[in-house]
């Protein structure tokens, strides 16, 4: 596969921008699923993630179904279900309705982690174990969605048996690759934000990848990464958009995270030298620039870590600058369009 047909896909968290409030995040974030669906984006992921007054997409199954509803032809899922929040068996009873009503245009991604503070995963969880039986819970979640073995069994998932809706596994460490390999996944690296191990999950993804356990349902290693991208006209301008993503990432780590804030002509002025070096190793994955910039860098990014697909994520404080610039980047990377 050449690097210009590497598929572009779209990570969104429906932030949230000061001056607006949730329900402009989540029609803003309709709008963008169906932008992407006319540009050629290949898929469109929602992250699961609680009490966090940045995002609005804790429940990603009313967000996958409700822009499947206004999408014609792009794949929507989840990246991913934080699957020790959940039962496999409600996790399979929404995701197979979500395939019941609308085809093989539904991925299921799963992650380990809660997506939260210890206190709200708390709340969360079905059990303090929950995280202990993870690799169980997605081979029981796999068989609930599986057209095999159902016949007979005591506990089956109406609607989602039969569906096989496709699973991925996303991680942001070893542990993640280790498990997508033994089970055969496709597999997501959260380098957008996680970037530290992203070579050696990467290798041990593929060095491990095994298609002979039950659950396979690929043949062979298909990896994916995230990465923090902002197109603009012009390299400065695209600089000075992204002041607002590394404002956010500048409040994850002093602990004072709030909604999306306007773009800043000198970052320094607000950010400790501490804080921008933890800003510029989170974000370290990024492609930000002009159409030709940013195209360049992710063309290195693919060539660095052999990914077959990039999932992208973009934080601007007004939406239209979100827009404009994953129409920007289709143009540059000469995405198909909806009849591609």
């Amino acid at each position: 596969m050449s690097l210009s047909q590497v598929p572009l896909s779209i990570l969104d968290l429906v932030p949230v921008a000061s001056g607006t409030d949730t329900n402009t995040a989540l029609n803003q974030s309709l709008e963008l699923a169906q932008l992407a669906d006319s540009l050629g984006y290949h898929r469109y992921w929602y992250a699961e993630h609680h009490n966090v007054v940045t995002f609005a997409s804790s429940a990603t199954s009313l967000l996958i179904g409700r822009a499947a509803e206004h999408t014609k032809r792009i794949r929507l899922g989840s990246g991913g279900v934080m699957l020790p929040n959940h039962s496999p068996l409600m996790v399979a009873e929404y995701y197979g309705t979500l395939a019941e009503m609308f085809g093989d245009r539904i991925d299921l991604g799963l992650g380990r982690a809660p997506g939260t503070d210890p206190v709200t995963a708390a709340a969360l969880r079905r059990g303090a174990a929950a995280t202990d039986t993870f690799v169980q819970d997605v081979v029981e979640l796999h068989r609930y969605l599986s057209s095999h073995d159902a016949e007979g069994a005591s506990v089956n998932a109406l609607p989602g048996r039969g569906t096989e809706v496709p699973l991925w596994m996303l991680g942001s460490s070893l542990d993640g690759a280790a498990v997508a390999a033994y089970l055969g996944l496709p597999y997501a690296f959260a380098s957008h934000f996680a970037p530290q191990m992203r070579h050696e999950a990467l290798a041990l993804y593929r060095s491990r990848f095994s298609a002979e356990f039950g659950i396979a349902e690929i043949k062979r290693p298909y990896a994916m990464a995230g990465v923090n991208v902002l197109v603009a006209p012009t390299d400065d301008e695209a600089r000075f958009l992204f002041t607002t993503a590394q404002q956010m990432a500048a409040g994850i780590y002093t602990g004072r995270r709030g909604p999306l804030q306007p773009p800043v002509k000198d970052l320094a002025a607000l950010i400790s030298p501490d804080v921008a070096r933890f800003v510029d190793d989170f974000q370290q994955v990024r492609a930000v620039g002009s159409p030709e910039t940013v195209v360049a860098e992710l063309e290195a990014i693919v060539a660095d870590l052999e990914v077959e697909e990039l999932i992208i994520t973009t934080y601007t404080h007004d939406p239209a600058h979100r827009s404009r610039s994953f129409a920007l980047l289709a143009e540059a990377w000469g995405l198909p369009g909806p009849a591609g």
